[in-house]
């Protein structure tokens, strides 16, 4: 029997799959289309899917404003009863910049083994609908954290833990700050756009006194984030990969060799995730143009969380998780703890994992995560 159990939704609305000219490029030259479309992201995310041994329910959740959100739902098949899971507060997880559920495909088993886990595409990227974003940071913000909350509403969830990676820990706690009594913990694993621009991208110091692990001097940025970095104000962040156009998938594999390594294990065909990276980001660009109204660059926000971390609720504990090795510097981590010290904050190091914690180390990030959500849970002592 196929493992993977989905309902099916009417067929989306028709969208362009061919690569789209970018602002001030010149069609003649450019290339005219992009070896992608949605049925042939649909195909090979259902190959990373078929992994899964869980319970899974995978749909798009249509919204009031008729977006679309594709949503996986996973409970554990092997639980002898519902109400074994069915009082745990569910586990939503966010992927960060460029990514989808299926990167999620080495922790979704193991943590939905103790209670319901959801894990959706953000507005804009892989399969959720693709709107327009605005160009102002502010409403880019709203649009995408007004989502999530419709995407909570429809799907009638009271309260969640809320994980987020990269883009997906930043929009995470704009969501909490927006909507705390939906949030009973928030774990943000290799958050982006928390540091003002004006704090150094590696701090040799050591943290403030009592604010967690001491300061891990980091590696430059990756050189595909160097490489994107430096078309970023002239055009849209994955411009690179549709103006490739058939060379795009080859040019995935070239810039993410590391997406090979982390998974390659789990497939006959060691670039069926570089495929998966590759579709999700050959569509019309959406997510990214308000990914792009977020940032100065890739590497900072317009409107930097540590500014408004103060907002969490004292109560809300919040756990900060970084790869050792990771180009997001742990030091804002450090400071989000330092700035809430009379709070539950607690900063993590794992060692011998980059920004993709998640995928490098995942026993160790799955377990860390499975005790943070058991500490979150309504009728257990927090720890």
């Amino acid at each position: 029997m196929d493992p993977v159990s989905t309902t099916t939704s009417p067929a989306p609305p028709p969208m362009q799959n061919d690569c789209e000219t970018e602002p001030g490029s010149s069609s003649t030259w450019w290339p005219s289309w992009c070896p992608t479309s949605m049925s042939l992201l649909k195909s090979v995310e259902a190959k990373i899917l078929a992994c899964i041994q869980n319970d899974l329910w995978a749909r798009f959740v249509t919204l009031p404003n008729q977006d679309r959100i594709w949503t996986l739902t996973l409970t554990n098949k092997k639980a002898p009863k519902p109400a074994d899971t069915g009082d745990k507060t569910p586990l939503v997880m966010v992927h960060g910049f460029g990514g989808g559920v299926g990167l999620w495909i080495r922790n979704l088993d193991a943590l939905s083994r103790g209670r319901p886990v959801y894990a959706f595409d953000l507005l804009g990227f892989g399969r959720s609908s693709r709107p327009p974003f605005p160009a102002d940071a502010a409403l880019a913000e709203e649009q995408f954290v007004n989502s999530i909350e419709l995407w909570r509403e429809s799907l009638g969830l009271e309260k969640m833990i809320l994980l987020g990676h990269s883009l997906g820990g930043y929009l995470a706690t704009s969501y909490a700050i927006q909507h705390p009594s939906r949030v009973t913990s928030l774990i943000l694993v290799d958050p982006w756009g928390f540091p003002e621009r004006s704090q150094p991208e590696a701090q040799s110091q050591g943290s403030p006194e009592g604010t967690g692990p001491e300061v891990i001097k980091r590696p430059p940025p990756p050189r595909w984030v160097r490489a994107v970095a430096s078309v970023l104000s002239l055009f849209n962040p994955l411009a690179v990969i549709r103006v490739a156009g058939p060379l795009g998938p080859g040019l995935v594999n070239r810039f993410r060799p590391d997406f090979r390594r982390k998974f390659e294990d789990l497939f006959d065909d060691d670039t069926i995730m570089t495929q998966y990276i590759y579709h999700c980001n050959a569509q019309t660009p959406s997510g990214e143009l308000g990914f792009r109204a977020l940032t100065e660059s890739m590497a900072w926000a317009k409107r930097p969380m540590l500014q408004r971390v103060h907002q969490l609720p004292s109560s809300m504990p919040v756990t900060m998780l970084y790869g050792a090795h990771s180009w997001v510097d742990s030091s804002s981590g450090n400071m989000v703890a330092h700035i809430r010290k009379e709070s539950h904050t607690v900063v993590l190091l794992v060692h011998n994992a980059s920004h993709h914690v998640y995928a490098d180390q995942p026993e160790e990030f799955n377990k860390m995560v499975e005790n943070i959500c058991n500490g979150a849970d309504p009728e257990r002592e927090r720890v």
